[in-house]
């Protein structure tokens, strides 16, 4: 950069001598000389100018990835509580978009810039040498400018960080929109989401415009400074020739030079929205950053070298939201090995409970023990390689049948993950694929029914060798007898392990050590399936009421419940999405 900025000023520098001594003076002997000097100056200048962009366009590319890999490895790291409140779409900004500035910071902008402050410098002492009195107005014009200039684009910085947000919602709710597309199209909402996306997309552009008025004033205000120099330069420059003190050389060098120290100033204008833009990006990169990770958590934590499985509540209080408990003082224990039912209506604090047991959430009063530690003070990471969870709503990734069962375990061998799919049952559906377990699944694992992802899920777990196992509703979207033969497998997973299970099909929980009965975030029963049904409580109600509609299904299986309607004018046309539609 500094050899570029240099040969820079060879050019101007020998119009002084081009003007004075060969066409004043009439020395032919001096033109080819400062041809040859001007000429190699030049192509030195591009030679290093086409380095230098080189160079500067891949450092910037791998500050890019070097920042996107830091801010996606942090955000991997951030606590459950804060991806239960942002949208994927705008992390995915911050991780993709936001990186983008870095390129304005490390690229030829912010360089070209620096160049030209130096080169400004250099040139500022030539000015002062040839004329001190044209330097001085010409310094006070320029400082109006930059006062200007720091001014608009303090002003500009919010306005840059405020678009990035939008910019991020924009892509949230696209995010979702695109995800739920059967959902949309199933409601014919398309329409109420082109809307939704329109209405964010103007709000884009209103700010956009905004932006784009505040630089187009600052270039229209540019180009006025660059006249109002040229006529001081006029001006002044003209009588410093007419009286003597200045030559017609040293007045066109001066223009030359003048230009020079110009630049920086002149630049800012032209690249000062981009970096403005990249500090906007850059503080919500910042924001990330600075949130504590729970590796970060983990640090003071004390390391976790076996686990038996034995968890404990005691008296745990957990809220989602200030003053409104989910759950209210509870207290039970899981021995080793044994297996924990989750029994309530919807509500009732089930999957809350669950989640504390895989630290997702803390509680806000009480502790949970693990083989007698308190959970808050064990390394994160030792405790959850010990977890093994079977959701309702299972992911699958898009990649093989293959990758996602292995996905608990990446160094798993072939042999291995057929063996678990054999114990889910999975080997069922996966025979009948062409290319077998190579079969891509698709995103979310949409080309999967909801019982073959819920087999995959089941056997991501088996391979997992978990000593502390979570089924929340595993066997919910299999059909009878797919459900006893997974069943089968289940019960094999669950020997010698800790096992929470969360079951609104009661006969499903018979053998579980513990059954506990939940109403309102609290246990109102606890015991066996047969103790509490001797006790006829609030298990029985459950057991009774699901029994006899899973009798009456069977014995009257062509009588079906029909819900009394409200009663609808025919005369109206009926609403998308009420029940006329129906």
């Amino acid at each position: 950069m500094l050899t570029n900025r240099m040969v820079g000023l060879v050019l101007p520098a020998s119009s002084k001598y081009l003007i004075d001594e060969v066409i004043g003076k009439q020395r032919g002997e001096y033109l080819a000389p400062i041809a040859i000097a001007a000429g190699g100056a030049t192509l030195l200048q591009a030679v290093t100018s086409f380095t230098l962009s080189q160079v500067l366009g891949v450092a910037a590319q791998r500050a890019i990835t070097d920042m996107r890999k830091r801010v996606q490895a942090h955000i991997e790291r951030l606590p459950i509580r804060y991806f239960d409140s942002t949208q994927t779409g705008k992390l995915i900004s911050r991780v993709m978009t936001d990186a983008e500035g870095v390129r304005n910071l490390v690229g030829t902008g912010l360089v070209q810039l620096t160049g030209s402050l130096i080169t400004a410098f250099i040139a500022l002492a030539v000015l002062f040498y040839l004329s001190w009195k044209l330097t001085l107005m010409t310094i006070i014009v320029l400082l109006t400018f930059g006062g200007v200039l720091a001014f608009a684009f303090s002003r500009l910085r919010p306005i840059f960080r405020q678009r990035n947000e939008i910019q991020s919602e924009i892509t949230g709710r696209l995010g979702e929109s695109l995800g739920g597309i059967r959902i949309v199209k199933a409601y014919t909402a398309e329409k109420r989401e082109e809307l939704v996306f329109a209405r964010g997309a103007h709000r884009l552009f209103r700010n956009i415009r905004q932006t784009m008025t505040g630089v187009s004033a600052i270039t229209a205000f540019s180009s006025v400074i660059v006249g109002t120099i040229g006529v001081v330069m006029i001006l002044l420059g003209g009588r410093a020739v007419l009286s003597g003190e200045m030559t017609l050389g040293d007045l066109f060098m001066y223009v030359f030079f003048t230009g020079l120290m110009a630049m920086p100033v002149i630049e800012i204008a032209a690249i000062g929205t981009q970096i403005t833009e990249a500090f906007a990006g850059l503080d919500r990169i910042r924001e990330i950053l600075d949130m504590p990770t729970e590796d970060e958590e983990d640090a003071g934590r004390e390391g976790l070298k076996s686990l038996r499985g034995e968890i404990e509540f005691e008296n745990v209080t957990f809220e989602y939201n200030s003053g409104v408990p989910v759950l209210k003082g509870v207290s039970f224990r899981s021995t080793a090995g044994s297996t924990t039912a989750l029994v309530g209506s919807s509500g009732s604090g089930k999957s809350t409970l669950i989640s504390l047991v895989m630290n997702f959430n803390r509680p806000q009063s009480g502790r949970i023990l693990v083989d007698g530690h308190d959970i808050e003070r064990i390394r994160l990471r030792d405790y959850r390689s010990n977890l093994g969870v079977v959701l309702q709503d299972n992911f699958l990734f898009d990649g093989t049948v293959a990758d996602n069962i292995s996905f608990s375990r990446p160094s798993a061998s072939r042999d291995e993950i057929e063996a678990v799919a054999r114990i889910a049952h999975c080997d069922e559906f996966i025979d009948g694929f062409e290319q077998k377990y190579d079969t891509i699944v698709g995103e979310r694992g949409v080309r999967l029914s909801g019982g073959q992802r819920q087999r995959i899920a089941i056997a991501r777990a088996l391979l997992a060798d978990p000593r502390i196992l979570i089924l929340d509703e595993a066997t919910s979207s299999l059909d009878s007898e797919s459900e006893a033969k997974i069943q089968q497998g289940l019960g094999a997973l669950r020997r010698g392990r800790t096992t929470f299970v969360i079951a609104h099909r009661l006969s499903t929980i018979r053998s579980a050590d513990q059954i506990l009965v939940l109403e309102a975030g609290e246990i109102v029963e606890r015991g066996t399936h047969d103790e509490l049904l001797r006790l006829g409580g609030r298990y029985r109600e459950l057991y009774d009421k699901q029994y006899n509609f899973e009798h009456d299904q069977f014995i009257n299986p062509g009588e079906d419940f029909t819900p009394e309607l409200p009663k609808i004018d025919s005369a109206q046309p009926p609403r998308r999405g009420g029940l006329g539609t129906l």
